[in-house]
């Protein structure tokens, strides 16, 4: 009848006495077991509250909805919306201590963001092997390439024209002074790389690969200059003490930068930008140990091998800190529901 009269539907019409008696004790039951959460864990409540928590939480915003609807008080729409935002992040969010946090991210996701970037990983290893052989090719054929590979400031005096005494100097000479300068120097180089790496992934990968592949061009450029003049064990245990690691955090900047530029240029179903923050979450992860396996590269090299002189004692240094990144990232381990769910 009222639709043949043209007469529209009727706000409906709650009274908020009725409303707030009717579903206070649910309200009250999730606010002590949020606060309870809140104030020691989520193991300090019973099973049945735990279980409870996620009914609770829709009931809780089904009545916010309706609060808001028909318009109730104002002072029962502000606690419901509290009262909701609160079980939210204890139900979706992060409700742990900063140690906490700190744990799961090198117990968990740290290395399950690793894992997961395996192909991207080894598309860097081989970038980096491909760019060691082409550098060192075309020095050892001439040696002009050289100065067009690697940059004065990071020579040293070490380019075709040294003596091979002065390239002995350079991987067994003390240079005991400003050594934590020095570490700290080479961190924020070598930081600076792998961040562009990482950071220039949106661009489809393509800068990201130029990079990887330079570094192995300077690397190899290297290995052409002192492997003629009987210097090439030397050099591999100069290098070897501190480049597992910084190599390794390089090629990992790398494959989280690759990562996102594929997601960027094969997004499927996704648009561009949301694929790009799917993929960011694992590799952004993956960037941030990456910085700092950089800091322990640059106290290796800064610290260790200025006063670790044998090269026995530094192809050891260096294979065995490898060895132990390899088992940190790639022994099998319990998925973190965290990182699943990201």
């Amino acid at each position: 009848m009222t639709a043949m009269l043209g007469v529209g539907p009727q706000p409906v019409l709650v009274n908020a006495s009725r409303f707030r008696a009717a579903h206070e004790a649910e309200w009250e039951r999730l606010d002590r077991i949020v606060a309870r959460i809140e104030a020691r864990s989520v193991r300090a409540i019973e099973d049945d509250d735990l279980l409870a928590l996620p009914l609770l939480y829709r009931s809780a915003l089904s009545s916010l909805s309706v609060a808001r609807e028909t318009s109730l008080d104002r002072a029962l729409i502000g606690y419901l919306e509290q009262l909701c935002t609160r079980a939210y992040f204890q139900i979706y969010g992060v409700p742990t201590s900063a140690p906490r946090q700190l744990a799961r991210f090198f117990a968990h996701s740290w290395p399950l963001a690793v894992q997961s970037l395996w192909r991207e990983t080894l598309v860097g290893l081989a970038l980096t092997v491909v760019g060691a052989l082409v550098g060192y090719l075309l020095v050892a054929s001439d040696p002009a390439w050289f100065d067009g590979i690697i940059p004065g400031s990071l020579a040293h005096g070490r380019d075709p024209t040294a003596s091979v005494a002065t390239l002995r100097e350079t991987l067994y000479g003390h240079h005991q002074d400003g050594l934590a300068t020095f570490a700290t120097a080479l961190f924020t180089h070598n930081a600076q790389i792998a961040i562009f790496a990482f950071a220039l992934g949106f661009a489809f990968a393509v800068p990201t690969i130029l990079l990887v592949l330079y570094n192995g061009l300077m690397m190899g450029a290297f290995f052409a200059l002192f492997v003629p003049k009987g210097l090439g064990v030397g050099l591999g245990g100069w290098l070897i003490i501190h480049g597992t690691t910084e190599i390794f955090a390089i090629i990992l900047a790398g494959a989280a930068g690759f990562r996102i530029g594929a997601a960027i240029a094969f997004p499927g179903r996704l648009s561009r930008t949301d694929a790009a923050v799917t993929a960011g979450r694992s590799a952004a992860t993956a960037m941030a140990g990456a910085v700092m396996m950089l800091a322990v590269a640059g106290l290796l090299e800064g610290i260790g091998r200025q006063t670790v002189l044998s090269d026995g004692m530094r192809y050891l240094i260096g294979l065995t800190v490898l060895a132990g990144w390899l088992v940190y990232f790639y022994l099998p381990r319990g998925r973190d529901p965290l990182f699943l769910r990201g």
